[in-house]
């Protein structure tokens, strides 16, 4: 039994919903998602609410049933709402900047680095240290922010690199120079 995919989702206000063909399509105030579905996945509309259902009891089936209802409320949120991800850059010297598509970071290489910024994505930079990448579909964001991250992730002695804004990085004890 699916405890997620049981849950009906409340459809926020000014979205609209359409499910033709194995087409799921979702629109509002802050832009347009849509997504390929499994046949054997049924979506309702009852009123202001939307129920998924599944048409047999196949382990397969049962395990797409909570995953497209939570993919359909994650297009829900982020066509009303929208995703955002922060970033923080520490590091001496390290900083980044957005000119047009582009988001060009300084992260201590002897080069900088071009990261080309994908359509429906917006990266703004704050103080030169702080990205905040928002979009309105949750896994475009979330890569995004992951690949970014990964240009120079967080070393344990110093700290220094790409971090999520909420991440804590462990710190390890660099060498102590004590002589036997």
């Amino acid at each position: 039994m699916s405890r997620i995919g049981n849950k009906p989702i409340d459809l926020p206000k000014g979205v609209k919903v359409n499910f033709a063909g194995s087409v799921l399509s979702v629109e509002g105030p802050k832009g347009k998602l849509t997504r390929t579905y499994d046949p054997k996945i049924a979506f309702e509309s009852k009123g202001e609410t939307i129920v998924v259902r599944r048409s047999d009891e196949e382990k397969a089936t049962k395990a797409k049933h909570g995953l497209y209802r939570s993919l359909l409320n994650n297009m829900l949120v982020g066509v009303s709402s929208g995703f955002s991800k922060g970033l923080v850059i520490n590091g001496v010297g390290f900083r980044g900047e957005v000119k047009g598509n582009i988001l060009t970071l300084n992260l201590g290489y002897s080069n900088q680095i071009e990261y080309v910024i994908p359509a429906g994505i917006q990266i703004s930079v704050e103080a030169n240290v702080k990205l905040t990448v928002t979009g309105i579909d949750k896994e475009l964001v979330g890569k995004v922010a992951s690949e970014i991250r990964g240009l120079r992730a967080p070393e344990p002695y110093k700290g220094k690199g790409i971090r999520y804004d909420d991440e804590t990085i462990r710190r390890k004890v660099g060498k102590s120079g004590v002589k036997k």
